[in-house]
């Protein structure tokens, strides 16, 4: 009944939105368009409105084409809905203020639409621009254990993916070019792989993209909330293991002297039943060897702390994906993006490499992550001392 209410609510909320917006579109189109008649026009507005809702539904497979059509199309909908709601209310204020000076507003409708429509825009072109341009960011982390390898160790991360019909395998492949170049002694997805539904994943084959992802020590994964939300996790469990991808689900693993720590994630908790605390997934091993942990909603800081891990790895958040969101993601988590230091534990919140919804960042970028685990005695040969001892030749 709570989820229900809840949706009920989200719906009605949705509802009274697009109606503020059609009626300002309205406006501005009678004004281009007087003889367009409503019965025209806000059949098709709400069509598009709710286009994402209806790209969801389950389409029959003939028809499936369509479906993916109207979820693209609401997808960028969805990205012009949040520009509206920001803009609109500072429209309709700056044209009351007009009015109670006394300033003529008869062509206001023509020149306001005109700037509005110029400033959307350019919001949607650098907005593609920030979620398909993707910028590698490195992170030097020092770890006082040791392992079984002298050099440091080179951890390729990516995570919310958001693999299916918007981001597909040209950027996957980006992702996968960029992540090789690095090469890695690890790599870890860090949940989110996939965008809910795995049809499109497995009707592009993007398996096969994956599959050419290289590391020294092998490519994990954990879930996140969108792979619970999709519903087919065995499916996708082991589609990745036929391609020599570990989706770790409350396990731990172990690579070149280093442990691995994959937790279910936090979506679990209300549809699996549980997960295992950080405590419970690190008793019995030795730690005095490092300890990478990926979680992929960046939260319980400080018992991964006390439990033991030095790195943690987390996702999820997009830094808000578009701004001004991530004022709302950054009062929602401890860390929402970049690094964290807490105690002997190093925090990594990334962006994300793949957008859900529309593929428009504002605030945000496509990202990777490169981490170099500095463990004790390691160093690169760049940082090597050099003898000041005179030699005589």
């Amino acid at each position: 009944m709570r989820m229900l209410a809840s949706a009920s609510v989200m719906v009605l909320v949705l509802v009274l939105v697009n109606l503020y917006i059609g009626m300002h579109v309205r406006i501005l189109i009678g004004y281009l368009l007087p003889e367009l008649l409503s019965a025209v026009f806000w059949p098709v507005f709400l069509l598009i409105a709710f286009a994402y809702m209806i790209g969801m539904l389950p389409w029959p497979q003939a028809v499936k084409p369509v479906g993916r059509f109207f979820k693209v199309l609401g997808s960028y909908y969805l990205a012009c809905m949040e520009f509206a709601v920001i803009v609109l209310p500072l429209t309709d204020l700056l044209y009351w203020v007009l009015g109670l000076t006394g300033v003529d507003r008869t062509l206001f409708t023509a020149e306001a639409g005109a700037a509005l429509t110029f400033l959307l825009v350019a919001f949607l072109v650098w907005g593609s621009r920030n979620a398909w341009s993707t910028i590698v960011r490195t992170h030097r982390l020092p770890v006082e254990k040791k392992s079984s390898t002298s050099a440091a160790l080179t951890v390729a991360v990516a995570s919310d993916l958001h693999l299916g019909n918007i981001v597909g395998n040209r950027h996957l492949r980006k992702m996968v070019a960029e992540i090789n170049s690095m090469e890695p002694d690890v790599i870890l997805l860090a949940g989110d792989v996939l965008d809910d539904s795995i049809e499109p994943f497995v009707r592009n084959r993007m398996s096969e993209q994956l599959k050419l992802l290289k590391a020294r020590y092998g490519v994990y994964a954990v879930l996140g909330n969108h792979e619970y939300y999709g519903g087919s996790i065995k499916e996708y469990t082991e589609l990745m293991a036929g391609i020599g991808i570990k989706v770790l689900q409350d396990e731990v693993v172990e690579a070149a002297g280093t442990y691995i720590v994959g937790r279910k994630d936090k979506t679990a908790e209300a549809m699996e039943g549980g997960r295992l605390s950080v405590a419970a997934l690190l008793e019995g091993l030795d730690l005095s060897r490092p300890v990478l942990m990926m979680d992929h909603q960046p939260t319980g800081f400080g018992a991964a702390a006390q439990a033991g891990v030095d790195v943690l790895l987390s996702g999820h958040t997009h830094r808000g994906q578009i701004a001004p969101n991530h004022w709302i993601t950054k009062r929602l988590f401890e860390l929402d993006w970049g690094y964290l230091r807490k105690e002997n534990l190093h925090v990594v919140v990334s962006s994300g490499y793949g957008t859900w919804g529309p593929p428009i960042r504002l605030a945000s970028r496509s990202e990777l992550i490169k981490l170099e685990v500095m463990l004790e005695g390691s160093r690169h040969y760049s940082e090597e001392p050099i003898s000041a001892k005179a030699v005589l030749i």
